[in-house]
């Protein structure tokens, strides 16, 4: 990249920053009574919180998967990982009971996400990458085959389950920012921190593997193991995502693209920044809409879905005539 479009794109991330914090800012002091501003304020700053750290998550994810899988249009939630999370999830409160410790204790439950999304998810796809060769059209396939497994699964579960026990699970399962998991935020901060610990040096390589496997490996990179550690980083991002409010589809393709798009470069510092951007712009502007013009009757993730739902045509689309 050039000076003038470095300094381009500098600008562009100034003015991203700026908007999601004059968006934070409008949804902590919007409509606030302040005779309440304390309480006011116990509920909407973890919110606040919950919001940050999942469009964090989710656009980071989003963009380290498309370039592991040199793809744009695919994302995480496209290839199952968030029906893999509601079927973890079901099976813990149907073998062990929602008043079980494992399933009422939230740091344990999300540890417990955590482990299994990271182990199942990792080799499952790691697989299935290396025996398509990275073929897009057949890990698309294969991803839409284990995303109805695994629903169909967790339907089944469901259907034979107590209905005190599915009514307990169903708001964990449905993405909604007014049910938010504020008691692992702590946790879950730890944990990304580890994570980009750990994989620094990963990341660091992902500018080499978009250039492609060949090209990679010429170029010194033990190709294959960094695929594995960065999958394991995205299957983790996605579950601390998704453990905090539930399972968001298309979230992650329509910021990350919007991201590409902006930017327009291979840069992933820039890419990775500015979807996470995106997304808090995203989350907590429609978050602010929900709350003060819908009044909570409709949850952010049906608008959402149906946006990402179109925005997905779109670029197939597109693609398609390119």
């Amino acid at each position: 990249m050039n000076y003038a479009g470095k300094k381009v794109n500098t600008k562009k991330m100034i003015i991203l920053a700026i908007l999601v914090l004059a968006a934070a800012i409008a949804y902590i002091f919007v409509s606030v009574n302040f005779k309440y501003f304390g309480y006011t304020m116990k509920i909407r700053i973890p919110k606040l919180a919950v919001m940050l750290i999942t469009a964090f998550c989710i656009g980071s994810a989003s963009i380290v998967f498309q370039s592991i899988i040199n793809n744009t249009i695919v994302t995480p939630c496209l290839l199952g990982m968030n029906s893999l999370y509601a079927l973890i999830h079901t099976a813990v409160v149907f073998f062990f009971g929602s008043a079980s410790l494992l399933a009422r204790n939230k740091n344990l439950s999300f540890v417990v996400d955590l482990v299994l999304m990271g182990i199942i998810a990792t080799v499952i796809y790691s697989y299935l990458f290396k025996k398509t060769k990275h073929n897009v059209l057949y890990v698309l396939l294969a991803g839409t085959v284990m995303s109805t497994f695994f629903s169909s699964m967790q339907s089944s579960l469901t259907r034979i389950m107590d209905p005190n026990e599915y009514d307990s699970l169903l708001a964990s399962l449905v993405a909604s920012f007014s049910n938010i998991n504020s008691d692992i935020i702590v946790l879950s901060l730890v944990m990304i921190a580890l994570v980009i610990l750990i994989l620094r040096k990963e990341l660091v390589l992902l500018d080499v593997i978009t250039l492609g496997k060949e090209q990679a490996i010429n170029l010194g990179v033990d190709y294959d193991r960094t695929i594995r550690r960065l999958l394991l980083g995205v299957t983790l991002f996605i579950a601390i995502a998704t453990a905090m409010v539930g399972p968001i589809s298309f979230l992650g393709l329509i910021i990350a693209n919007l991201s590409r798009q902006l930017f327009k470069t291979y840069r992933h510092t820039y890419l990775i920044a500015g979807s996470a951007l995106i997304g808090m712009a995203v989350l907590v502007g429609g978050q602010i809409a929900v709350e003060q013009i819908f009044a909570y009757s409709v949850p952010i993730s049906v608008f959402i879905t149906v946006g990402g739902g179109l925005y997905f045509l779109y670029l197939l689309l597109r693609n398609r005539r390119a």
